[in-house]
């Protein structure tokens, strides 16, 4: 089976929520919505990218902060309690360091024009190929 690689796009404090929960990681994206991880399959790895440190943050973090495989059959609902139930995915992360994506904009193939570099990641989720999932230091 092949897998596929991903890049999925959340404040660093989010991210770092799933990657650290102590029960277990978990992703989410486009606000715990279920649509974008039906796209997604066991096996399949997931970069975090944070633009900011928090959501609607601008401090330009533009890190790299987490990077695993998901495993688990089917995206799950969890309550996170004052009626937010979002959709989420299990992932087991890897031990990675944080990493700036600035030094390595020129070397993906999924951007296309290095001046307008952010542009896909206003999709919150999108595929990579396997050349892209290799260049982040934090494997």
């Amino acid at each position: 089976m092949n897998h596929r690689n991903w890049i999925a796009v959340a404040s660093a404090e989010h991210a770092r929520r799933g990657r650290d929960n102590p029960e277990g990681g978990f992703m989410q994206v486009g606000h715990g919505k279920l649509a974008p991880l039906r796209r997604i399959a066991a096996g399949d790895r997931v970069a975090y990218y944070a633009p900011a440190t928090a959501l609607g943050g601008t401090d330009k973090l533009q890190s790299f902060v987490s990077i695993g495989v998901v495993h688990g059959d089917e995206p799950y609902e969890a309550d996170m309690g004052n009626g937010f139930v979002p959709w989420r995915r299990d992932v087991r992360y890897a031990v990675a360091a944080e990493t700036p994506i600035l030094p390595l904009i020129e070397q993906f193939d999924f951007v296309e024009d290095p001046r307008r570099w952010g542009y896909k990641f206003r999709f919150g989720l999108f595929e990579i190929n396997e050349h892209d999932i290799r260049l982040s230091p934090m494997r």
